[in-house]
């Protein structure tokens, strides 16, 4: 017990000694911002694949396994699908070399796609690093059995990850997410099969898992499918956290290397991790009746719980160490974008462009803690890590990432086209949901099966479908844009419009 307990709060400390460390050499906004546009593959593989095995990894997605089954994986697949689909573009996204996604945003469309992108990522960025610090709460009270309340462990984490956030940003997000990666992977892995032969084996396994566990849908049918994966699928297209890791990249073909190797990643741990969380269901079938941590589902807790209580302390205190990499990696990443987005899209874009790299320094850290604060006030909105995850997720894949796509794969596309996507998109969201929460039913029966189209798992469709009509219907009925707008997003692309 004594370890774990170490493990939970020198892992942390670790970090931020490297983290003070490497804020040495940030001599520039632009250091700050992409690391000085010289990342190396390797560090790129562990930054990108740390940055999205987050806490809707560690506690939505391995609650969803442990009470849905294999079937959790569709809501993994959509992000896998996604990465393929970056590949193809992550060397252009570098070639451009501008700093956030909002850059591109103007670059491609106007400075009113700029703000509403702007607007759309901290909305939706402040809500992931929200449910971070939940997920370090939930850890600090389970290794310490409650003598840290998960709400003092949520503050504990906000400031663990605001003060390494603000030392040295992009510099030391990629510098210590090499050893997040490596120890995420190794206690996963061996997690995995030291849980199988504690419950029996496979066979004893699959005999204990309720029926249809196992079975690609799991019971659900095929909109349920679409709702859990196309959250992903958009948000990982749309993510500007990776894009900003693109930037940062040494050159056009790290780029690209560094998505072969994400894949690889993500792919590999998130299977691990639902099939960890399955194995715990096995191992711990109480948890599904239960209630832990001011009320929510045990079973978001699924593999804090196996750490604590399934494995030996060795192992357990790897498995920990994993979670809070999971956690601080994410947490610091969807902190340091948004914060970007206010130092340069909006202070120096519309405020100061004459702002020096001190002014602009001073405005990103201010940022970073005040997102700090806010993302702990958003966390009284959700009951549950999953339902954060697919509202935020939503959020961005029905704004964001149609306009993205479009820039890079429709030259059709105009500015009036893209502002309408992103708007409609970020309308149709947050509309839909606060309707929903004045009383309006969004609900529809079809193939004999309700659907509630404002809830986390749904709200995705319309978002997407009204999205998508804006932007090729106001393309197609405004003037093209001039070669030289959309010319820079093809150039060497050798690609069909």
């Amino acid at each position: 017990m004594n370890l774990l307990v170490a493990v939970v709060f020198l892992y942390p400390l670790i970090l931020i000694a490297i983290s003070l460390w490497r804020s040495r050499s940030v001599k520039s906004h632009e250091d700050f911002m992409v690391a000085g546009r010289s990342v190396p593959v390797p560090l790129l593989v562990g930054t990108l694949v740390c940055t999205w095995i987050g806490s809707g990894s560690l506690f939505g997605g391995a609650g969803l396994a442990y009470r849905s089954g294999l079937s959790m994986l569709w809501f993994s697949f959509g992000a896998w699908v996604g990465l393929l689909v970056a590949y193809f573009i992550a060397g252009r996204v570098r070639r451009i070399a501008e700093y956030t996604v909002p850059d591109l945003l103007e670059k491609r469309y106007n400075a009113a796609a700029r703000l509403l992108g702007t607007l759309a990522i901290i909305l939706a960025y402040v809500t992931i690093a929200a449910y971070q610090f939940r997920g370090g709460g939930w850890i600090l009270s389970i290794v310490t059995d409650g003598a840290i309340s998960p709400t003092t462990g949520m503050y504990i984490t906000a400031a663990a990850i605001v003060i390494f956030t603000v030392l040295a940003g992009m510099v030391s997000i990629v510098t210590v997410d090499i050893f997040n990666g490596v120890i995420i992977t190794l206690g996963v892995l061996f997690a995995l099969p030291y849980m199988i032969y504690e419950v029996g084996g496979l066979s004893a396994v699959v005999q204990q898992l309720p029926a249809g566990h196992l079975t690609p849908l799991g019971g659900h049918n095929l909109l349920w499918v679409a709702g859990v994966a196309l959250p992903t699928f958009l948000l990982l297209l749309g993510e500007s956290g990776m894009y900003q890791k693109f930037f940062s990249a040494r050159d056009e073909s790290a780029a690209r290397k560094a998505v072969i190797g994400m894949v690889a990643g993500v792919m590999l741990i998130e299977t691990a991790l639902a099939l960890l969380a399955i194995v715990g269901r096995a191992a711990f079938p109480d948890l599904m009746t239960e209630t832990s941590m001011l009320g929510r589902a045990a079973s978001e807790t699924i593999i804090l719980h196996i750490a604590r209580h399934g494995l030996p302390v060795l192992g357990g205190a790897v498995l920990l160490a994993a979670a809070i990499a999971i956690v601080l990696s994410t947490g610091n990443t969807f902190l340091l974008v948004p914060s970007t987005n206010v130092s340069r899209d909006l202070f120096q874009r519309f405020f100061s462009p004459d702002a020096s790299d001190r002014q602009m320094l001073m405005v990103q850290r201010i940022a970073i803690a005040l997102f700090g604060v806010f993302a702990l006030l958003l966390l009284t909105q959700f009951e549950t890590v999953l339902s954060m995850a697919l509202y935020a997720y939503s959020l961005v894949g029905a704004s964001l990432t149609p306009a993205l796509l479009a820039a890079f794969l429709w030259k059709r596309v105009t500015p009036q086209g893209g502002v309408a996507c992103i708007a409609g998109g970020l309308a149709s969201i947050l509309g839909i949901g606060l309707l929903s929460r004045l009383g309006v039913d969004f609900t529809l029966t079809m193939g004999g099966s309700e659907f509630d189209f404002a809830g986390s798992e749904y709200i995705v469709i319309p978002g997407v479908l009204i999205s998508m009509t804006l932007l090729v219907v106001v393309s197609l009925l405004t003037s093209p844009s001039p070669e030289e707008k959309w010319a820079p997003f093809f150039s060497g692309a050798g690609e069909a419009t």
